[in-house]
């Protein structure tokens, strides 16, 4: 790199770099002999992609760090960790070395093409039967079809397919065309990245979720995965729970909630394998005969028979087994001994009994 690294030209870094993961260059060497400001932003972005190459089986280091830059890493206490001491004589064997010059970058937020605002204004001045116009549409969103890939970049590695959200971070590009109003005075990167962003939070919404979690859910997992990202680059780790609930002041119970209700958005199908030894589906193996069900068929001839008893061994029955009072407390409400009451209560029984069986 040549130039000054800093918050404008970190969205290209990390493009670069990200591009060189998707194709599987997990080794990656950075050769800053060149470059004359590196800042404290870039030293975080950095160490971000070094720990993403690093759970990817690779590495990421700098070389040939000198002046202002090899100083800002050691006042970081960096610079060993990402061996910048090193130097390197280009060009490395099995290794392509890529030269990026910062100073002639032109950057808009989110790394839109500079020139998408102007091309959108002159696309709005062109007849609709046009056929120039078709073509400079598609121009236009080609030109931009990289930054929206790196837009659905951000939502990866949480269940949904890479390809499918770059399909669905281009449908939000093309939206974002065919809606931009130049005469509004705004830039496209302004209107395109809020525009595709949505699409996509829109698409995990609706098509991703087999069950609908709630809102406060919702609004809770989008906090938890900025608190993430952050805290990684702040500690140099995985956040643990803990560390969650401290930055977003909310209780480990609710992150816990959140976490166990994002692994249960998709409900499991009921024709899947219960297991690798058998062709037993998991409802084949879930599923029971209930017990009761053998009861209510009794009971249903239990309540004809019951009401064919004299009234006062109805009563008597009802106080025992419904009221769950004892014998000596029905002899008082009924006005008989309990002696006597036992053996009304033994009768009815044995008459139902023999009545059921029959």
């Amino acid at each position: 790199m040549t130039g000054v690294l800093d918050y404008s030209s970190l969205p290209y870094l990390r493009h670069v770099v990200f591009e060189l993961l998707d194709e599987r260059r997990f080794r990656i060497t950075i050769d800053v002999s060149q470059l004359r400001i590196l800042d404290a932003s870039s030293i975080n972005v950095i160490l971000y992609l070094r720990e993403r190459s690093q759970r990817l089986g690779g590495d990421l280091q700098l070389t040939g760090a000198t002046g202002t830059v090899l100083t800002a890493l050691e006042i970081t206490g960096v610079a060993k960790e990402l061996d910048a001491y090193t130097t390197c004589d280009w060009p490395v064997p099995q290794r392509q070395r890529q030269v990026v010059d910062l100073a002639s970058l032109r950057l808009s937020h989110g790394q839109w093409p500079a020139g998408a605002t102007e091309l959108l204004t002159h696309l709005h001045t062109m007849e609709p039967g046009d056929p120039a116009r078709h073509r400079a549409r598609n121009a236009i969103i080609e030109l931009c079809l990289p930054t929206a890939h790196r837009l659905a970049r951000r939502y990866g590695g949480i269940g949904e397919a890479a390809a499918d959200l770059r399909q669905v971070a281009a449908l939000g590009l093309v939206k974002a065309v065919d809606g931009f109003d130049p005469a509004r005075g705004f830039e496209f990167a302004t209107y395109a990245t809020p525009t595709v962003l949505g699409e996509i939070k829109r698409h995990f919404r609706d098509r991703t979720s087999g069950i609908r979690m709630p809102r406060r859910l919702q609004e809770l997992r989008m906090s938890v995965n900025a608190a993430r990202d952050e805290l990684t680059h702040t500690l140099r780790r995985s956040p643990t729970v803990a560390d969650l609930a401290a930055y977003l002041d909310v209780a480990d119970d609710r992150i816990i909630e959140m976490l166990g209700a994002c692994q249960s958005s998709r409900p499991l199908s009921l024709d899947v394998p219960a297991g690798s030894d058998d062709d037993a589906t998991l409802l084949e193996v879930i599923g029971g005969d209930d017990p009761e069900f053998d009861a209510v068929e009794h009971r249903q001839a239990l309540r004809v028979l019951i009401a064919r008893l004299p009234p006062r061994e109805r009563q008597i029955l009802s106080l025992r087994f419904y009221g769950n009072l004892t014998q000596s407390q029905i002899a008082e409400q009924v006005g008989l001994s309990q002696m006597h009451v036992s053996r009304l209560l033994r009768q009815s029984l044995e008459s139902l009994r023999r009545r059921l069986s029959d």
